[in-house]
């Protein structure tokens, strides 16, 4: 996969050398000069390129139109998001990853501005601590269809009123689908007639509108 990494600070240095060492084709844009002379010792010189990345020109001379994937990992916001728009909008790059650094920025990082997926240190030890605070409520792990279908996890707490009953009995919304459950670290795929025990994880398919209704069957 050729992958584009706008910004060479320490993020960006790093993912850039895991990302070669996984055999990925990387290129990174930087403009400060200090730092590409640092890059250069660290990585091959030739896939380190001095420019600015918000600049439309600079992305076309590194050929970025044939790149898989763009990452903005810059120290700036708005440089994020002009390069992510310029990424997705004028180069077409099937996905663009993007840093949040101001969470208060984060509502921006969305596609009407270029960005696929939106990195936010913040965001990411939130969810960690909801995860470990979720007993008995519904964390989001993932959305899809543009945010109306998300993969969430549910965890059974012992006064659940699914517990001890099987799945077939309960009403599970239409439009969303028990997909795993996640037992004492074994993962099984749920049938009709499978029990709930407290302390499962089960993981659903939901449309976003169907989610309370999914906590009400689950009885948590």
């Amino acid at each position: 996969m050729k992958v584009i990494v706008v910004g060479g600070g320490k993020v960006g240095s790093y993912l850039a050398g895991s990302l070669i060492e996984d055999g990925h084709t990387v290129t990174v844009l930087e403009k400060r000069k200090d730092i590409c002379a640092k890059l250069e010792k660290e990585i091959d010189s030739e896939q380190v390129f001095r420019g600015d990345g918000c600049d439309p020109l600079v992305l076309e001379e590194i050929n970025a139109t044939s790149a898989d994937l763009l990452v903005a990992v810059t120290g700036d916001d708005e440089d994020n998001l002009v390069v992510s728009q310029q990424a997705k909008q004028n180069l077409k790059i099937p996905k663009v990853i993007a840093r949040v650094n101001n969470p208060r920025n984060q509502w921006l990082f969305d596609r009407q501005f270029g960005v696929d997926v939106a990195i936010s240190a913040v965001h990411i030890i939130s969810k960690v601590i909801q995860e470990e605070a979720s007993l008995g409520d519904i964390v989001t792990l993932l959305k899809l269809e543009k945010g109306q279908v998300s993969l969430v996890e549910l965890i059974l707490s012992p006064e659940a009123n699914s517990v001890g009953k099987m799945i077939k009995a309960l009403n599970v919304p239409q439009e969303a689908v028990l997909v795993a459950i996640v037992r004492e670290e074994k993962i099984s795929i749920p049938h009709g007639d499978t029990f709930l025990q407290a302390g499962d994880k089960v993981l659903a398919l939901t449309n976003i509108k169907d989610e309370q209704a999914l906590k009400d069957c689950l009885g948590i």
